[in-house]
């Protein structure tokens, strides 16, 4: 249903969690606060250890040492990237990103298709002013019919937000929480976009119940009913920084890799071959534009390639990350 015909309700955690009429693009501050984020506590480093290399998954595996890749930030990389054999199948390859979100503030871009509407003012294509700090972008979630959530950005409340649901929540200052919609982690003025997306994969670092290698719908539609497909996962970790997973595999091994990746809460993105990217750009100069011919894919055989942010035709959501 178009969302300029109608008003969304928005069910938030506030005690009684009774239902609030909210009229899309009324601003959402009043009614709560919330947690659980990447931003820095007083008398912590400015910025974040490199990650330690992980361990394989079987004796003999290559281990996965990171590089640092896309724009440097103060003089500082922010991102690092590997890749690691999967649980299961040691062929297999996962693609491993890591993100100092205290370099790093991010943003949701929003589509025509998904979440829907022609009304954005953060879509794609990138422009040239945001792309003069570009540093990545990624993937975002599964159309709003399959998410089993809600969608709000920009003050528009595109769905409702439901309790329990997986979310990534990004504040207005770029910074970001991760986590189960509800206690703690719930509606501020101080939001600028939650994208919810199926239910958290890691949750307080284990895995939650219910992961099956062989499952093709419960977390989501596998293209040709294959579990081993294109999947890609967000988690967040106990330091702030956050942990991007994508790769060829079934649903119990991108839980497990995110959270051997450091993971304390994850939750799936996109699925299926067209829809899983993750892109770092670096120009040549510190205040270059980012684009495609210096963008890089975290595994060479993703479908699509560093163009995909900056085509006037791309219609889904993804999240942008800028050099803070």
């Amino acid at each position: 249903m178009s969302i300029s015909r109608r008003a969304s309700a928005i069910a938030l955690a506030l005690g009684s969690l009774a239902a609030l009429p909210l009229p899309l693009g009324r601003p959402l501050g009043h009614l709560g606060h919330l947690t659980a984020s990447s931003r820095r506590p007083p008398g912590h480093p400015a910025v974040l250890r490199p990650p330690a290399a992980l361990r394989p998954f079987s004796r003999g595996g290559r281990a996965g040492i990171w590089r640092p890749y896309g724009r440097v930030v103060r003089g500082t990389a922010a991102i690092y990237e590997t890749t690691l054999g999967l649980p299961d199948n040691p062929a297999g390859v996962a693609g491993i990103a890591w993100m100092d979100m205290r370099l790093l503030r991010a943003r949701l871009y929003s589509g025509s298709l998904s979440p829907g509407g022609l009304m954005w003012h953060y879509t794609a294509p990138i422009s040239p002013h945001a792309a003069r700090s570009l540093v990545a972008a990624f993937n975002g979630g599964y159309l709003l019919k399959d998410s089993e959530g809600g969608y709000y950005s920009e003050d528009k409340l595109v769905a409702p937000l439901r309790r329990g649901a997986a979310s990534l929540v990004i504040y207005k200052d770029g910074k970001v929480a991760l986590g189960t919609w509800g206690p703690g982690l719930a509606m501020s003025a101080e939001v600028a976009s939650v994208r919810q997306n199926m239910r958290l994969l890691v949750d307080h670092g284990a895995l939650v119940p219910g992961l099956s290698p062989t499952d093709t719908s419960v977390w989501g539609s596998s293209l040709g009913g294959i579990a081993n497909q294109w999947r890609s996962g967000l988690g967040i970790m106990a330091s702030g920084a956050l942990v991007y997973v994508a790769g060829v595999m079934n649903i119990l091994d991108l839980a497990r890799e995110l959270q051997h990746a450091g993971a304390i809460r994850a939750m799936p993105l996109d699925m299926n071959p067209y829809w899983t990217i993750f892109s770092t750009y670096r120009p040549s100069t510190p205040g270059g534009l980012a684009g495609p011919a210096n963008g890089t894919d975290l595994l060479s055989t993703m479908e699509q390639s560093p163009m995909r942010f900056f085509s006037p035709a791309y219609n889904r959501d993804f999240v942008a990350l800028f050099a803070a």
